[in-house]
């Protein structure tokens, strides 16, 4: 192989991949066999599987029991608005999620106390094992799984307090700022940082994904007075949503 050329398994993908993007290939066709690649493209049994293997990957195309592959249907990517930190009143975890005012969504949620992890210790300035609430939600908007979030509230700060469990008690269900300034912990400020990576089999079941696609993880944190008093992972389909910032001018 000559410095530059790609590896056949490679052009083959990216010869078949240029077809389903065109709508030579449309969704619910059957993918041509292996067979039928290594006749049409001159390449072996392994190359053509390689080839397979690397749509399957890039959720492109989806295996279907005793039918063969086919190629998926793309769906248009939808909008997840996000604008930071609000301190307006009345936020509820879908609005403190997805700030788009037009946006009506339910969630579903389960609390439970539990040691940090050393990555969320770090997060939170508390040491591994030290008491958390984690909370697990999954959002919807109109009945359609759209995001994922994992929360965790130091029980140093809100436990023993009306505010411990964020779905229960007067103001269960209202965003992290109301709660914390229920029991004068005034957040002040808010981190964001948006990564990618593959996605774990549980997320992708939540999401309506396949194995190999890649989820949009967005961490996010709250402080009072430079003090990280929540900390959560958002996790989103990135081939179902598109992630935008509005963010003030100051």
């Amino acid at each position: 192989m000559t410095f530059g050329e790609q590896p056949a398994y490679l052009r083959v993908a990216g010869d078949l991949r240029n077809k389903i993007v065109d709508g030579s290939l449309p969704p619910h066709t059957r993918l041509p066999s292996q067979a039928r690649i290594r006749e049409e493209y001159g390449v072996s049994d392994t190359v053509a599987l390689e080839a397979r293997k690397v749509l399957m990957a890039e959720g492109l195309v989806e295996g279907r029991s005793g039918s063969g592959t086919y190629v998926r249907e793309r769906p248009v990517p939808r909008r997840i608005a996000r604008s930071g930190f609000r301190p307006d009143g009345g936020a509820t975890p879908f609005r403190q999620e997805q700030s788009d005012a037009e946006a009506r969504g339910t969630w579903e949620s389960s609390s439970a106390q539990a040691g940090a992890s050393g990555a969320i210790a770090e997060r939170l300035s508390l040491l591994p094992g030290d008491r958390v609430m984690r909370t697990k939600y999954v959002f919807r908007d109109a009945g359609e799984v759209m995001m994922l979030s994992t929360s965790y509230e130091p029980l140093a700060v809100t436990g023993r307090t009306p505010v411990m469990l964020p779905e229960e008690g007067p103001l269960g269900g209202m965003g992290v700022v109301e709660r914390m300034a229920a029991i004068d912990v005034i957040v002040d400020n808010v981190t964001e940082e948006v990564g990618a990576r593959p996605g774990l089999a549980e997320e992708l079941q939540a999401l309506g994904g396949v194995p190999g696609h890649v989820v949009l993880v967005v961490q996010r944190t709250y402080y009072a007075s430079g003090r990280p008093v929540e900390t959560a992972d958002i996790v989103i389909s990135a081939d179902r949503y598109q992630v935008a910032y509005h963010l003030p001018v100051k």
